[in-house]
């Protein structure tokens, strides 16, 4: 595995635990039970990429990348703080989204950047990019 596949594989396992971890702590916050299902539908999507990304990365003798401690905490309290002025499926709607776009940007940066990634590596992060879009635009309906 050259160095350019194995930079955007472990950003897109980081990205993805960031995801999750955004998901898991709205998850309790959520009322609507169509965002519910939306929120646990990407989630499960997000598992799903993880897992790829996290195998591909083992497969070839690397370990996982764990996001950054201060970029983690500082959504985790990013997040509460928002949750606690309001926590109505209009917020939880702006939250997601916001992640998405932070998941597309990002993201699409690193393929930029580690242009010598693998086929595989490379249509993993394509993939991801669009899982960000396709969730970003079915959290519009809950602005």
């Amino acid at each position: 595995m050259n160095e350019d596949t194995r930079k955007l594989l472990e950003e897109c396992n980081s990205g993805c635990k960031m995801a999750l971890g955004s998901m898991k702590q709205v998850k309790e916050y959520i009322q609507d039970e169509k965002l519910k299902k939306i929120v646990e539908s990407y989630k499960q999507k997000h598992e799903q990429l993880e897992i790829e990304s996290s195998n591909l990365l083992k497969g070839a003798g690397n370990s996982e990348k764990e996001p950054g401690v201060m970029a983690s905490m500082f959504s985790w309290f990013t997040t509460e703080m928002k949750l606690m002025i309001e926590d109505d499926g209009h917020q939880i709607a702006k939250l997601m989204m916001d992640g998405c776009n932070m998941g597309i940007q990002s993201i699409s940066e690193y393929q930029n950047k580690y242009k010598e990634a693998s086929k595989e590596a490379t249509e993993l992060a394509k993939k991801l990019v669009k899982t960000e879009e396709n969730f970003m635009q079915e959290m519009k309906q809950f602005l």
